[in-house]
């Protein structure tokens, strides 16, 4: 390992705010929307760090979206050629192996099982989950005769000896930010989405084309403005490993379907950590893709800067197989036709030599301790097989956080602009207050932000010509216990966010590419994630880190699990 000096830079900090919710939040979040507005603000936007960013001197040309040009840019829509395509499942170890897409494949080409047959098990199953006190909550919408057609034309394909791919009656769940017939599109909100979509959006459209069984549209913090999950209009989704405990947001609903075994892939969309969040929370496997990798086309526009759509699986092989069908270049998104040709060429290459994963310790260290030892034992796995740990630095992090913060926010805010007045109070109260603080922000603010993106992706220009990858944890702490008292109305529980958010939104930022696997479990039995984050389009390189750890972690069964395939054996 490099002895190189520590840094005496890093600046991110945990904080200690207060905790409210039930009277209280509601009393604040009304003061915050009403003529103390003008009183309150100053003390808000200094508690979250906006004051102080404001006197930073940032003379970095603003960059509003964290593009990658590649002269390699793929000039038609493309996407990964089927010969890379996994065709054969990880050698787990010992322990829970949950029922991945070549399990699917596998029973229903054998004649062992039909995907009508998995349809009608896997709609009663999710109909007994809403029975259960709590109820798992990880659909928002479902309909029993679509799925059943679906399942019912793959399984005349598959019996033919025409199935459409691999996924062909595989279930797909998909998070209720992005357009799928013939539901509406609601974001977790009471009033948006009263109309069905018109057409699927294009990362749907690229699962349907794949026969994917797409079985409904799952729960979601409100608008993706929260990572815990909790959402008082829907019902709050709960985590398979400890339904007393939140399944991480904002693609909550996305993450639970996939630990609960509905469906081995689900599509999430993640502005924050969205995807990886309730990845790391659920024990399971979430790839945030280079910003454009993925079409953006047919999600609902919340923050358009930040945004990224991708895979959220049971395994790596399975988020392998996802991103291939949904990444590549798509005219409806011009922000896609900047990438080269996916790819998934050494996603699965377990040699590390000449490999090398860059480390900065006291980033990675800012973490509980069961999370740090669990980090710290994969670093000593990957570095057995011959990877080399560098030390390294990342400035502005701090800077970089409240970058992002702002970014999200005011882009949210203005995406909302239009119902605000009408509908602001059919938000949840937390909602309300964090648009009430975004609403305060300036143009200048925002500029700056961007100026801060355009800082960040050159400081990880310059690790990145050292480095192949970079590990963090994917958060700060384990999923965070439920107040009962926060399901009606919300909570505003700034502390515990910033401990979620610590590692996961300079990928978005910077636009970077970043995936979240399974690195063990707490001493409660509940999952902790590592993270990894690449240079542009290196997600193939993500997925081999990725892919290295899954050999080596057995992975525990969640206390809620359903499954729909014939026992092995």
């Amino acid at each position: 390992m490099d002895n190189e000096k520590q840094s005496t830079v890093y600046d991110l900090k945990s904080v200690k705010m207060p905790y409210l919710t039930g009277t209280a939040l509601r009393i604040f979040g009304n003061l915050v929307e009403g003529p103390l507005k003008s009183l309150l603000a100053p003390t808000l936007l200094k508690n979250a760090g906006i004051t102080w960013f404001r006197k930073q001197n940032v003379d970095d040309i603003p960059q509003m979206y964290p593009l990658y040009s590649s002269e390699n840019a793929s000039k038609n829509e493309a996407t990964v050629p089927h010969k890379e395509l996994p065709n054969s499942k990880t050698a787990l170890p010992e322990g829970f192996q949950p029922a991945t897409v070549l399990d699917y494949a596998e029973a229903y080409r054998s004649g062992k099982i039909t995907p009508v047959d998995v349809a009608e098990r896997l709609l009663t199953a999710v109909e007994n989950s809403e029975l259960e006190s709590p109820a798992l909550r990880a659909f928002i919408a479902m309909n029993h005769d679509d799925v059943l057609r679906q399942a019912q034309e793959s399984t005349k394909r598959i019996k033919a000896g025409k199935a459409w791919s691999v996924f062909d009656g595989v279930p797909v769940a998909v998070k209720d930010e992005v357009d799928m017939t013939p539901f509406p599109t609601s974001a977790g909100t009471a009033f948006l989405g009263k109309s069905p979509a018109k057409e699927d959006s294009t990362v749907v459209a690229r699962m349907r084309i794949a026969g994917a069984l797409l079985i409904g549209k799952t729960n979601m913090h409100e608008i993706g403005i929260g990572v815990t999950g909790l959402n008082p209009i829907h019902g709050t989704p709960r985590n398979p490993y400890n339904p007393g405990h939140f399944s991480g947001g904002s693609s909550s609903g996305s993450g639970v379907a996939v630990a609960a075994g509905f469906c081995p892939v689900a599509i999430g969309a993640d502005g924050g950590g969205s995807i990886r969040i309730p990845a790391a929370f659920c024990g399971i496997v979430g790839l945030k893709p280079t910003f454009g990798r993925i079409s953006e086309h047919g999600a609902f526009p919340l923050c358009w800067s930040v945004a990224h759509l991708g895979p959220i699986a049971a395994t790596v092989t399975d988020t392998a197989l996802g991103y291939a069908v949904m990444a590549g270049p798509d005219r409806k998104d011009p922000k896609s036709l900047h990438q080269p040709a996916p790819s998934l060429l050494g996603w699965n290459d377990t040699q590390f030599k000449n490999f090398t994963l860059g480390i900065y310790r006291p980033w990675i260290q800012h973490a509980t301790t069961e999370i740090t030892k669990a980090c710290g034992t994969m670093l000593e796995q990957f570095e057995a097989m011959g990877a080399k740990i560098k030390e390294i630095t990342i400035p502005d992090l701090e800077l970089a956080r409240i970058a992002h913060t702002i970014s999200i926010a005011g882009e949210m805010a203005q995406s909302l602009s239009a119902t605000y007045n009408n509908h602001r109070k059919e938000h949840g109260l937390d909602v309300r207050i964090n648009l009430a603080l975004a609403r305060s922000f300036t143009t200048l603010d925002y500029l700056k932000a961007q100026k801060v993106r355009s800082r960040m992706i050159a400081h990880f220009n310059k690790v990145f010509q050292t480095v192949d990858v970079i590990l963090t944890p994917s958060t700060g702490v384990v999923a965070p216990p439920i107040n009962p008292k926060a399901l009606s109305c919300g909570e505003s529980d700034l502390t515990t966010l910033f401990e979620i958010m610590r590692f996961a939104p300079i990928a978005n930022l910077t636009g970077l590419p970043a995936i979240s696997f399974p690195a063990g479990y707490n001493s409660e039995g509940l999952p902790v994630g590592m993270q990894a984050i690449g240079n542009a389009w290196q997600e193939a390189t993500l997925l081999k880190i990725a892919y290295a750890a899954e050999r080596i972690v057995p992975r525990r069964k969640p206390q809620i699990h359903y499954s729909f395939l014939p026992i092995k054996g």
